[in-house]
């Protein structure tokens, strides 16, 4: 018989154990146990990502994860420095992309925030070296069920919030800046019995800070 797991962490089929929502869609499985809470100094996943959670404001994260690849085309694989010299001719191209999410303010807010992105680069460096100085300090052991269900943002996402809105980014608000982070792995949000929640330490304890 196997061992009863705590409150929140489901089982698949393969076996392991995993946070619930994981045990959604089979979508959910490769995103969760490879993506989800690893840490990336990269800054076009950065920027991406930022995007893409913009993009699911109002949506569930398994519309935006199913259509990512299409969003990948849509905007030059999220290299910011191109996307920033999109114009209004790109958004009325993209507006009729079946294949993204066709709503006009948030196409063009990656837009805009692209050429943000440019220009936070040309002032701090790099955007992971900025994003990562909001991370919060490390937490010891695994979080439950009930922390993860009740903290939609916290201290840390409500400043990078205020700081990019302040440089002029949109649809970052500090919900979407506290999804970013624990998706990016400023945060290690994986529950107690989770699985992957070692993994995804193990690779926070590996990462260098930019």
């Amino acid at each position: 018989m196997e061992d009863a797991l705590p409150d929140g962490v489901v089982r698949g089929s393969d076996g392991i154990a995993r946070c619930g929502w994981a045990g959604a869609a089979p979508d959910y499985v490769a995103y969760h146990d490879s993506e989800w809470g690893f840490p990336s100094d990269d800054d076009v996943r950065l920027f991406e990502k930022l995007c893409l959670e913009g993009f699911q404001s109002g949506l569930s994260w398994l519309t935006i994860l199913r259509k990512r690849e299409a969003f990948r085309v849509a905007f030059a694989g999220f290299d910011f420095r191109v996307v920033a010299g999109y114009g209004p001719h790109d958004v009325e191209r993209l507006l009729q992309d079946a294949g993204i999410v066709r709503h006009r303010g948030k196409i063009e807010a990656v837009i805009n925030n692209a050429g943000r992105a440019v220009e936070l680069v040309t002032a701090e460096g790099s955007l992971a070296h900025h994003i990562w100085s909001f991370a919060p300090r490390r937490r010891s052991g695994a979080i439950d069920r009930g922390t993860a269900q009740r903290q939609t943002v916290s201290e840390e996402s409500t400043r990078l919030s205020k700081d990019l809105k302040r440089r002029g980014w949109r649809f970052t608000g500090p919900t979407t800046a506290y999804a970013f982070m624990q998706s990016m792995g400023l945060v290690n949000d994986h529950l107690g019995g989770c699985a992957i929640h070692a993994a995804a330490e193990t690779a926070r304890d590996a990462f260098r800070v930019p």
